[in-house]
């Protein structure tokens, strides 16, 4: 990624180094979710499939303690009933059907390939891991705590511990650790400070505070629809010296944005598209 270079001596302003198209990184945004019902197991393993050079999920902790992968508070959307994650137990989320939704005519489809209801249940991130680590090549995974919750940083202690099961809170492991939340970044460098970080990044009013605080190392996590519609600030986001992981890319325009700027990863519902339109 581009940075900006050292000044020169006759303007006394910064030379700016020029932007480059890269090849970025391929990360599936919830598995394959475009075609899948996002962060099923169905979904990641299409996405390994594929080629994904990673994988990202967002983790919420239930009531008794499992971190599983789900993006919404409420099952509403991605299971069809009421009711909070962080009020159910594991065992009454393994009775839900977290799949349907995404294709609720199939049942009607006599062409439809027939559902295996183990790829189609409440993931945990513990599951998620263990395909990772017996995979046939690195994948990495980017690991998203949501906040607000109940529970605090007990989510982002559990997170490590977890990752310290793997082996995975040091330096060239396949993990990083992505959040909203500054404070939830802060706790996970305290308890596992070799475990890269990814603030997110999707209002520009937050931009020239966050510059000011986010670690040296930190990478930062800009949303397309923010680098698209204020581009200036896309370029200083680019030459601020982080490397930029990008979310959600689903297009080839919002691609060849992302190349221009020298983002390392883009985040997609579409990974196979992406692969495709970078020849790979």
């Amino acid at each position: 990624m581009s940075a900006a270079g050292d000044p020169d001596p006759t303007t006394k302003k910064p030379t700016r180094v020029p932007l480059v198209r890269s090849t970025p990184q391929v990360v599936a945004h919830r598995g394959a979710s475009f075609d899948n019902a996002e962060h099923t197991l169905g979904a990641y393993l299409a996405a390994l499939e594929t080629g994904a050079d990673g994988l990202e999920c967002d983790v919420r902790l239930t009531a008794d303690g499992h971190l599983v992968c789900v993006h919404d508070r409420t099952l509403r959307r991605t299971a069809s009933t009421n009711g909070l994650v962080s009020t159910m137990n594991l065992a009454d989320l393994d009775e839900l059907d977290f799949a349907s939704w995404k294709h609720p005519w199939s049942e009607l489809d006599d062409e439809a390939p027939e559902r295996d209801d183990s790829l189609d249940g409440v993931l945990t991130l513990r599951k998620l891991l263990e395909v990772v680590a017996d995979f046939d090549r690195r994948v990495e995974v980017a690991i998203e705590t949501k906040h607000p919750t109940r529970f605090g940083g007990l989510v982002e202690r559990r997170l490590v511990e977890m990752l310290r099961d793997f082996g995975w809170t040091r330096i060239g492991a396949p993990v990083r650790v992505m959040s909203f939340s500054f404070t939830a970044l802060q706790r996970v460098e305290r308890l596992a400070p070799e475990v890269p970080l990814v603030m997110l990044v999707d209002k520009p009013q937050t931009w020239p505070m966050l510059r000011r605080v986010v670690g040296d190392d930190w990478l930062l996590g800009p949303g397309i629809a923010m680098l698209r519609e204020h581009p200036k600030l896309a370029t200083r986001i680019a030459e601020s010296g982080h490397d930029v992981h990008v979310w959600t890319v689903n297009t080839l325009a919002d691609l060849e944005l992302c190349r221009s700027l020298g983002v390392k990863a883009v985040i997609t519902d579409r990974p196979a598209y992406m692969l495709d339109q970078l020849g790979r």
